[in-house]
């Protein structure tokens, strides 16, 4: 018999954070790490199903929604303005996702007994930006993070833990060159700003605009599933 292809689970609400969230399913009885996605602004939480689909089978996935709402079926982490001088953010709502985002984490680890050098942030877009925040500013909570066609805010600086607090995560960031919503900039700006925080981390750029394309998907999952699954 052919076993099943993982889909999301269905969705559930965790009354720490305020957040909704699906987990993979079928979840593994014993994960071995867990991997929270985040979905990019006026996207939702199903948009990563078919990353997370590509996962090793003994990793709990989790597809978190945000709680801001855009439109029928939108969410986002923080309302923003993209302007001629870059984008404009609501600090306020970034700093509540933050927050939610961290609660989220710790009840998702205590509740699954997955250890935090074992979980790992990774999103799209706005919610790459999530993913840093969180790991950038609580690193004790996570073994590493990816960012996906997004940016580490430049809001986030007074906030990010101290060097030696950062030592042991570990992230990825993966852009395409074409990208006209964040412009490959933002990539290069994070993986000098990683460098000079010490954070060992891999850049990858992409034939690609605002998206993840078939390559980058790839990448992110081997580099993933080598730090979620190792010893």
């Amino acid at each position: 018999m052919t076993p099943s292809l993982p889909s999301p689970g269905p969705l559930q609400q965790d009354a720490a954070s305020g957040l909704a969230y699906r987990v993979m399913q079928p979840q593994p009885d014993r994960p071995r790490g867990l991997v929270v996605l985040l979905h990019g602004v006026g996207g939702r939480e199903t948009d990563l199903a078919d990353l997370a689909a590509g996962l090793a089978p003994d990793t709990l996935v989790v597809l978190v929604r945000s709680r801001l709402p855009l439109g029928p079926g939108q969410f986002g982490w923080f309302r923003v303005a993209f302007t001629a001088e870059g984008p404009k953010i609501a600090a306020g709502e970034a700093e509540d996702s933050r927050h939610a985002l961290i609660r989220l984490v710790d009840h998702l680890q205590a509740d699954y007994g997955v250890e935090a050098r074992r979980t790992v942030l990774a999103g799209f877009s706005q919610g790459g930006i999530m993913s840093a925040s969180v790991a950038l500013s609580a690193p004790e909570r996570v073994g590493g993070f990816a960012i996906l066609s997004g940016r580490i805010l430049p809001e986030l600086e007074p906030r990010i833990a101290r060097r030696e607090w950062l030592a042991h995560l570990r992230a990825f960031i993966g852009h395409g060159e074409r990208d006209h919503t964040l412009p490959m900039t933002w990539a290069r700006r994070a993986d000098q700003w990683l460098e000079d925080l010490g954070v060992p981390h891999v850049t990858r750029l992409y034939p690609a605009g605002h998206t993840i394309n078939p390559e980058m998907r790839a990448d992110v999952l081997a580099w993933i599933g080598g730090l979620a699954g190792a010893a």
